[in-house]
C-alpha cells in the first residue's frame, strides 16, 4: 500500500483518537452490552442493539486508524528544507491577483484538512496548483467558477 503523507500534528491527533477509542470507548461499550444483556431477552432489546451498533463503529474506526498510522509518512514541516518552495506541510499566504485581502492555508493530509482552520488537503485543486511554486509566483487554480489566479505572498515552514 502507498504511504500517505500526514503532518506530525495530524499523526498525533490520530494516535490520540485511537488511544481514546481503545482505552475509553471500547470498555464503555462492552459494559453497556453486558448491562443490556443482563436485562434478559436481547431479541427485542433496543439498548442492546444500539450498544452492538456502537461497538461495530468503534471496532471499525480502530481498524481504520491503525491502518492509516501504519501507512503514514509523517512529515514535520519545521524540519523541511527552507528554500521557499511550496511543499506538503508548508503554510502559504495567498493574495487574489485582483484583491486586497490575503488568506493563509497549511497544506496537510486528507484526514487533517479543515478549511475553517485554514488547513487544505494536498489533493485539493488549490494545493495542487501551489505545490512546487515559490514565494512571488502566480498560480492558476481551477475552481467550479472558472480559473482563478492567486499570488503566493509568503511560504512558511512551521
Amino acid at each position: 500500500m502507498n504511504k500517505i503523507p500526514i503532518t506530525l500534528n495530524g499523526a498525533e491527533l490520530l494516535r490520540n483518537e485511537l488511544h481514546k477509542l481503545k482505552s475509553v470507548e471500547r470498555p464503555a461499550v462492552i459494559t453497556a452490552i453486558a448491562e443490556a444483556r443482563a436485562q434478559g431477552d436481547i431479541t427485542e432489546n433496543a439498548e442492546y442493539e444500539a450498544a452492538r451498533e456502537r461497538q461495530g463503529f468503534i471496532e471499525g474506526r480502530i481498524i481504520e486508524l491503525e491502518a492509516k498510522l501504519a501507512n503514514a509518512q509523517i512529515i514535520d514541516p519545521a524540519l523541511l528544507e527552507d528554500d521557499g518552495r511550496v511543499v506538503f506541510g508548508t503554510t502559504v499566504e495567498l493574495m487574489d491577483t485582483g484583491g486586497t485581502e490575503s488568506v493563509t492555508y497549511q497544506i496537510v493530509g486528507e484526514d487533517e484538512a479543515d478549511i475553517k482552520l485554514g488547513k487544505i488537503s494536498y489533493s485539493s485543486p488549490i494545493a495542487k496548483a501551489l505545490i512546487g511554486k515559490f514565494s512571488g509566483d502566480v498560480a492558476e487554480v481551477r475552481t467550479p467558477g472558472g480559473v482563478k489566479e492567486v499570488e503566493i505572498v509568503d511560504v512558511r515552514y512551521l
